[in-house]
C-alpha cells in the first residue's frame, strides 16, 4: 500500500523549494536591473571605448587669507597652486610651509591638531599616516563649469 501522506509531504516540499528558488531568482534579477536603469554616467551616452573630450586647463584661483568653509568640519580648501608640490612616502611638499616648525615663519596655517591623532585616539609627535596625503581632502579651486547641477547651499 502507498503511503499518500508521505508522497504529499514530499511533493509539498519539492514545490515549496521550487517556488522559493524562483522567488530568489526574481529578486536577484530585480536587484541587478534597477540600479542599472537609474544610474547616469557623467560621460552621458558616450560608450567607454569612445575618445573622451580633452579637458581644458583651468587657472588655479588664489585667495588671500583662504576660502570660507561651507559646512562644519569641512577640510580647508587650498588657496594657491600646488602643481609643483610633491607628496611621496618620504617627502610632503605641503609641510614645508604648514608644519609645526615652519608655519609661523611662512605665515601659513598650521596643520590641524586632528592630523596628529591616530584612529585609536592616541596623540602622535608626527602627522598620522592616515592624514599624510593632504590632497585626499584638501583641494585647490579653479573657475570652471560644474560637471553636474549643484543646488547645495552652505551654512550661514
Amino acid at each position: 500500500m502507498l503511503n499518500t501522506k508521505k508522497i504529499m509531504t514530499s511533493n509539498t516540499k519539492s514545490l515549496s523549494r521550487k517556488v522559493m528558488t524562483l522567488m530568489l531568482l526574481a529578486l536577484v534579477a530585480m536587484m541587478f536591473s534597477l540600479p542599472a536603469m537609474s544610474v547616469e554616467s557623467l560621460r552621458g551616452d558616450k560608450p567607454l571605448d569612445a575618445k573622451s573630450v580633452k579637458v581644458g586647463k583651468y587657472k588655479v584661483q588664489s585667495e588671500e587669507g583662504g576660502y570660507e568653509r561651507n559646512f562644519e568640519k569641512q577640510p580647508p580648501l587650498i588657496p594657491h597652486k600646488i602643481d609643483k608640490y610633491r607628496i611621496t612616502l618620504k617627502n610632503n611638499g605641503c609641510l614645508k610651509c604648514h608644519s609645526e616648525k615652519a608655519y609661523k615663519k611662512e605665515k601659513a596655517p598650521k596643520v590641524g591638531d586632528s592630523h596628529y591623532i591616530t584612529r585609536d585616539g592616541k596623540t602622535l609627535e608626527h602627522i598620522s599616516k592616515r592624514r599624510y596625503f593632504c590632497n585626499q581632502c584638501h583641494v585647490p579651486q579653479v573657475n570652471s563649469d560644474p560637471l553636474v547641477e549643484n543646488i547645495y547651499e552652505g551654512v550661514e
